[in-house]
């Protein structure tokens, strides 16, 4: 904030009006650390390259009156007060119109609670009494919702996006304008779907705003309305899947290829519904059906290769059955890495919580899994090739030359040190394999 006041010091010192404005005002007053510190001010672009003319300025927002200060090693993004022409694709103004009025740039703002700006000199500057609404948890559009998301679609994934972080509220006449214009929602692009979208996962409140607001969040992810009032009838669960998903979310912590895998990975169990003759609910091959919608899912929202990967491999394997074998974790621990498989069984502990509270068994047996998992991780047990005390460069001593050969010597070494069958050290692994003429 120390550096933000400079700033606008120096743009006040050369007689212009300026004011930190929107998000970084907003958590502020929620006692929360800026991310970064936007400036609204009178100035024009030129102007403020005059201002700044021994610092570093980017340009690349200068069609909307924009241009980026490097100061101090820190970037602040300088706008010249502007009103907005029509946004004819739903998503960014056709054009702008520069104004000398800060009344003018607040209105074309998003949400209350976005819509004030600060400086020193007259303190908060608040129209539309985004200070009242953030103390009662309210979000509420500037002017009229229907015509604030007709401009901009995109506002209403960042609406659903600051009730899932802050667990606010959403104004009536918010709601209403919401579903009028949620189809608009196509026009926004699958990258910024899945900025929000992943946002909104990693707040403290996603889960219930995936449960209250399905509706709307639909439009973008079609394939998780049919999880909606889907009974599972099945005594391992007391919820519907889609609100099963939900405790699973709020489960698992914010991390946003973890909060992706528990919101999808149940995605598949309405194609896999079978009752049997008791009348009890099964979803068979659901992890398999849940994983492949859940790539396509992915992909379409053009996220990156590692991230798909992750959610995917959590997918698969979210309801296999493990036995809190020393030897079996290990075969896990070799077959997924130590970070994916801690990440699965996050999944799964987060998994049970979302189901019947009577499967104290399950429970009991995640637990010892969870132990018998540490106890190895801690001890420093062996569980991959390159924990081996011994290499290749060994074996080929004892005249293995063949490439293929030497793997798969070591992977039978390695199997047979997870099972304690063998010691992990130099001698004795050669002297097994001598035994077993491998070598």
């Amino acid at each position: 904030m120390d550096i933000a006041k400079k700033v606008l010091q120096k743009i006040l010192d050369a007689g212009y009006e300026a004011y930190l404005v929107g998000g970084c005002v907003r958590d502020y007053l929620l006692k929360k650390i800026p991310k970064d510190f936007d400036i609204t001010t009178n100035a024009l672009p030129e102007d403020i390259e005059k201002v700044f003319f021994d610092y570093r300025i980017i340009r690349t927002g200068i069609k909307h009156g924009t241009v980026t200060v490097i100061f101090e090693n820190e970037a602040f993004e300088i706008t010249t007060y502007r009103r907005d022409g029509v946004y004819s694709d739903h998503r960014r103004p056709d054009q702008v119109s520069f104004s000398t009025s800060l009344v003018d740039d607040l209105a074309r703002r998003d949400f209350t609670i976005n819509a004030m700006a600060y400086n020193e000199i007259e303190g908060l500057v608040d129209f539309y009494e985004g200070q009242k609404d953030l103390e009662e948890g309210i979000l509420r559009c500037v002017g009229t919702p229907a015509l604030r998301f007709k401009e901009d679609a995109l506002r209403m994934l960042r609406l659903l996006r600051f009730s899932s972080e802050l667990g606010f509220k959403v104004e009536e006449q918010t709601v209403q304008g919401l579903f009028e214009q949620k189809s608009l929602l196509e026009k926004v692009s699958k990258e910024r779907i899945s900025e929000e979208c992943t946002k909104l996962l990693c707040g403290n409140n996603a889960g219930k705003v995936v449960v209250r607001w399905i509706d709307v969040l639909g439009v973008v992810l079609p394939e998780i309305l049919p999880m909606k009032g889907f009974k599972q009838r099945n005594p391992h669960h007391k919820y519907d899947v889609l609100c099963h998903t939900a405790v699973v979310i709020d489960s698992i912590p914010a991390i946003p290829h973890l909060r992706w895998a528990a919101l999808l990975h149940d995605i598949g169990k309405p194609w896999c519904y079978t009752v049997d003759k008791r009348g009890i609910g099964h979803f068979y091959g659901h992890a398999n059906e849940s994983e492949i919608m859940a790539e396509m899912i992915l992909k379409g929202l053009k996220m990156d290769r590692d991230t798909i990967k992750k959610v995917t491999t959590l997918i698969r394997y979210h309801d296999v059955r493990m036995e809190a074998q020393p030897a079996i974790v290990k075969e896990w621990l070799c077959k997924l890495g130590k970070e994916t498989f801690e990440d699965l069984l996050l999944l799964k502990k987060a998994d049970l919580a979302g189901q019947n509270p009577l499967n104290g068994k399950k429970d009991r047996k995640l637990a010892e899994l969870c132990n018998v998992t540490n106890n190895i991780l801690e001890s420093g047990q062996c569980y991959q090739l390159k924990d081996l005390k011994i290499n290749g460069n060994d074996l080929i001593e004892y005249g293995v030359k063949d490439g293929e050969q030497v793997g798969r010597i070591l992977r039978h070494a390695l199997k047979n040190v997870m099972k304690d069958q063998v010691a992990n050290e130099k001698e004795e692994l050669l002297q097994f394999l001598k035994e077993g003429r491998l070598i």
